[in-house]
């Protein structure tokens, strides 16, 4: 993992909150509520999720965690019900006031740049949008993603077998077969995302399930 200090990822956590809420603030209210890319979720749900996550703390999971029965997916459904708005422009409020925030579970704090890149493309692959990431951040985010197990939402497994390639072929990470694309699309593979990946190829891609 990157040794980059906590203090200098948290401005690029910061950024990416705040392009998403520029993004948000363009939507209509039936695309609020269209779907994401996460199975199940509305637009205006991962917003909500966001708002979650922006606030979460150590003593706060554990609560939530407790509430919900130890049952990951549980806690996080319930965690959108209780930052989910009645309207859109009562979500997005919230996620301006968290915008800001550096709370966070115990762990690297690049797991938060993650989140926010992968759930900022959930809402915008689904509406249309694109945005330019910072190719620091994208490269953080795929580090992080490439050390860190499946089980926890990670992809280690799939990495310690290949080689990831930026197309522009000025980021590598790993030994082996090659899968190459843009950065963005290298972390939708390692993020969980591989179906909506766009134009990955190389030797490689016969590792992915």
């Amino acid at each position: 993992m990157s040794k980059i200090p906590a203090s200098e990822i948290w401005p690029l956590v910061h950024a990416e909150r705040l392009a998403l809420i520029d993004d948000l603030g363009t939507l209509t209210a039936d695309q609020w509520e269209a779907p994401s890319l996460c199975s199940g979720w509305s637009i205006h749900d991962v917003a909500a999720h966001l708002v979650n996550n922006a606030r979460a703390t150590i003593f706060r999971l554990l609560i939530a965690m407790a509430k919900a029965g130890f049952n990951f997916d549980r806690q996080n459904d319930q965690g959108v019900a209780a930052e989910k708005s009645a309207t859109p422009d009562g979500t997005l409020q919230k996620l301006v006031k968290v915008a800001g925030l550096r709370d966070a579970p115990p762990g690297p704090v690049a797991s938060r740049l993650v989140e926010e890149i992968a759930h900022g493309e959930d809402i915008r692959r689904a509406v249309g949008l694109k945005r330019d990431y910072p190719e620091m951040s994208l490269e953080l985010a795929i580090k992080y993603q490439a050390a860190t197990p499946q089980g926890v939402g990670g992809a280690k497994e799939l990495a310690r077998k290949v080689q990831l390639c930026s197309q522009d072929e000025t980021f590598r990470w790993g030994i082996g077969p090659q899968i190459a694309g843009t950065r963005l699309e290298l972390l939708m593979l390692l993020s969980g995302r591989g179906k909506h990946a766009r134009g990955l190829s190389g030797p490689g891609m016969a590792f992915v399930r």
